[in-house]
């Protein structure tokens, strides 16, 4: 028999927000997830997506013991966007049974039916700068700070569950060349000037950045990615949130932002160094430790992760993207880095994809989201 426990204690919740981190435990492909934001996961004063989310916490036990967990959220923003009633599963992980996986996502879907949504999807997270997917190939990576691992059976359980294909996702390994493709440089050149635009990263320093242009670029970032698979803007404290952990993470050789002749943001690219290495030995917990092994990694990084690269839509298809890639490359070249991954990008977003077709890649791991009807 699966109980499944609806999360209410802070000794529930713990459980919840540990629980991946010991399933996977010996597995070298997962990385855990930081754990402050997991325990904090149900805490309007520290979770801003609460703002416009509602989420209960669920967690399945069988012979004493728990063997899966499950979030259920209801995105109110995306679902006022989209004008369908949605509720998302999240934070998904289970032991290969059908019933446990049933009886996780079955109350995921009830919560749904109770606050009248019509489909179940997932795995999604609160917003897009959250964890989603289910991965379907690629097992025998690691996974990126910005991405869950799971198991190749995940998708056999939630198709027999009745899911269909939802969106889907493509993850490169790219190829770092000897030296900054002259013609790439000259375009850079070119379009920086005909178009009037300036590198903010290259005379502000991030302390200063991020106030100044950080909610501007976000903004932007709105703006560009608003026609995306449910896609949900980032604004107000959702900001702050979000700017918090990118100066925390951003290593400023490896960022761009563009402004135009009124100081307007058009456009900004952020690679960002690999921390997996420190939060698989912390596993997810910031200790002091971990705090010096971050700093470190941050100031010489040898791998990265594109974190991402947004245009203003009026300055698309312009080459903007050429200034911003002649910069970064030209200093990952410098700085000796030797491995370039990708995060997800939407199979149908060929846009993005293209933006990097100038380093040679292979796709290394798919993942997808799955949809059903509420019956």
């Amino acid at each position: 028999m699966v109980n499944i426990v609806e999360v209410r204690t802070r000794r529930q919740l713990k459980a919840f927000a540990r629980f991946s981190e010991k399933f996977y435990r010996g597995c070298p492909y997962y990385v855990p997830s930081l754990y402050a934001d997991e325990i904090s996961i149900m805490d309007p004063k520290k979770n801003p997506s609460l703002a416009d989310c509602e989420v209960r916490c669920f967690l399945a036990e069988k012979d004493g013991r728990y063997v899966g967990r499950a979030a259920g959220i209801i995105q109110k923003k995306h679902n006022a966007i989209s004008g369908k009633k949605y509720i998302r599963f999240s934070r998904f992980d289970c032991i290969d049974d059908i019933e446990v996986a049933r009886a996780l996502l079955g109350a995921v879907e009830a919560f749904g039916k109770e606050r009248g949504m019509q489909y179940i999807h997932g795995p999604w997270g609160f917003n897009d700068m959250d964890r989603e997917g289910l991965l379907t190939y690629g097992f025998d990576r690691r996974a990126t700070y910005a991405t869950n691992y799971n198991y190749p059976y995940y998708e056999k359980l939630v198709k027999e569950l009745g899911f269909a294909d939802e969106s889907e996702w493509v993850e490169y390994d790219f190829g770092i060349p000897d030296e900054l493709d002259a013609r790439i440089a000259r375009v850079a050149e070119y379009t920086q000037r005909k178009l009037g635009l300036t590198e903010r990263a290259e005379s502000v320093p991030m302390k200063k950045l991020i106030p100044q242009y950080g909610r501007k670029a976000l903004a932007m970032v709105n703006e560009a990615y608003a026609p995306l698979d449910c896609y949900v803007p980032v604004e107000g404290a959702q900001m702050d949130d979000v700017l918090d952990q990118f100066a925390t993470i951003i290593n400023p050789r490896y960022f761009s932002l563009l402004t135009d002749k009124n100081d307007e943001v058009v456009a900004m690219g952020a690679v960002i160094p690999s921390i997996c290495d420190v939060l698989i030995r912390s596993r997810g917990h910031m200790t002091l430790p971990a705090i010096f092994g971050l700093l470190r990694t941050i100031a010489r990084p040898k791998e990265l992760e594109m974190a991402l690269v947004a245009v203003r839509p009026d300055y698309q298809k312009k080459g903007v993207n050429s200034i911003m890639m002649a910069r970064i490359i030209r200093n990952i070249i410098e700085d000796g880095v030797q491995k370039i991954e990708s995060n997800p990008e939407l199979v149908s977003n060929l846009d993005v994809q293209a933006q990097w077709t100038v380093l040679q890649r292979e796709i290394v791991k798919r993942r997808k989201c799955f949809i059903k009807e509420i019956e």
